[in-house]
């Protein structure tokens, strides 16, 4: 495999060269499973492992390959297998929180230049969960552009792509319809050699079947969405780095039902730039925006110049992200303190074994 068609440049070739002193071999993980992980290397397709070394230094599973990495590995070509020594730096990063009461950071793609954040003109249409969506693509380091699937179920398309482009700043809006495969050329500007374009969106938003359709083949399985509440069934099971017959890849996720913030407040001043710059024109810097003299929020919300759900959603993700440090604080200290009592455990047993003249 030509690793150049998939994103392999002279800049990370300079990154590896203290692993390509070593006997490694560069590869981008294409998919993961619970402990293997399926690689692209210039040898072809191999299935690789973590070493014992990488499984233990990793303080949490952000610092393990995921689907978009490239890492150095320790190739068996004769088995078609290899062994993950390191994973380089990631040039941009999608996260999530993990979907559960742990405050873990998920990565779900990486080292991507453009995310597709892909959604429904059907009954799913959600605003609100476009603006969390676009909150965590500013943060990744990769450019947004938001696909507007199934724009043939649309009778008001005119009037969908003009609120999008009301809570999208600068960011490119594209209306498709996938099954048809209507409005798709302006999609491939973002492809080519060497570009990597990940798909986001929730359940049923059409992501497998529009891989599909700039494919040009069947290549993933797409499924139907339920006729009660337009909502899509998990059809893509892992994510998946799929190349592209003229060069470039796309990363296919499953459906996020999910999707709690992992990030700081810097993509959310970009999403929100509206109501940012608003508040840069209150009288008090210290505006809490709920009645204060001279509040410029207030005045908006009045007039009609900021939508109250928008401004709604605002402090509800800036609230989200106040607990997310909170949590990431708390869990450093804990951490601190942990290591501060195995410090002095390990400080008196050598201590003791000291005194008994054991050292």
């Amino acid at each position: 495999m030509d690793l150049a068609t998939i994103g392999w440049n002279a800049a990370l070739e300079e990154e590896f060269a203290p692993f390509a002193e070593q006997g490694l071999i560069p590869a981008r993980v294409a998919r993961t499973h619970s402990a293997t992980y399926q690689i692209y290397a210039k040898e072809g397709e191999l299935t690789a492992e973590l070493t014992g070394r990488m499984k233990h230094e990793a303080t949490s599973r952000s610092e393990l390959p995921a689907v978009g990495d490239w890492v150095a590995v320790q190739p068996n070509l004769e088995e078609g297998k290899g062994m993950v020594q390191a994973v380089l730096p990631r040039k941009s990063c999608f996260s999530r929180k993990e979907a559960s009461v742990r405050t873990e950071e998920q990565v779900v793609a990486a080292n991507v230049d453009t995310v597709f954040l892909v959604a429904g003109l059907d009954r799913d249409f959600n605003l609100r969960r476009l603006e969390r969506y676009l909150v965590l693509a500013w943060d990744s380091g990769a450019s947004p552009v938001v696909v507007l699937n199934k724009a043939d179920l649309c009778d008001e398309l005119e009037v969908r792509v003009a609120e999008v482009e009301g809570i999208a700043f600068g960011v490119p809006v594209h209306p498709i319809s996938a099954t048809e495969k209507e409005g798709l050329e302006p999609l491939f500007q973002y492809l080519g050699q060497g570009q990597t374009v990940a798909l986001l969106g929730s359940s049923g938003v059409g992501k497998s079947t529009l891989i599909n359709s700039l494919l040009g083949r069947e290549v993933l399985a797409v499924g139907a969405v339920r006729a009660d509440d337009q909502r899509g069934r998990h059809t893509t099971t892992h994510r998946e780095l799929v190349p592209m017959p003229g060069g470039g890849v796309l990363i296919d996720n499953p459906g996020m039902r999910e999707l709690q913030l992992w990030t700081d407040e810097e993509g959310l001043k970009e999403t929100f730039e509206d109501v940012e710059a608003l508040a840069g024109e209150c009288r008090f810097r210290d505006c809490g925006h709920s009645g204060e003299p001279g509040c410029a929020v207030q005045r908006g919300l009045s007039d009609g110049t900021l939508d109250p759900k928008r401004f709604e959603s605002y402090l509800k993700l800036q609230r989200e992200l106040q607990h997310l440090a909170a949590r990431q604080d708390y869990k450093e200290r804990m951490a601190v303190k942990e290591r501060g009592k195995q410090i002095a455990k390990w400080s008196k047993q050598f201590n003791k074994e000291r005194s008994e003249g054991k050292r």
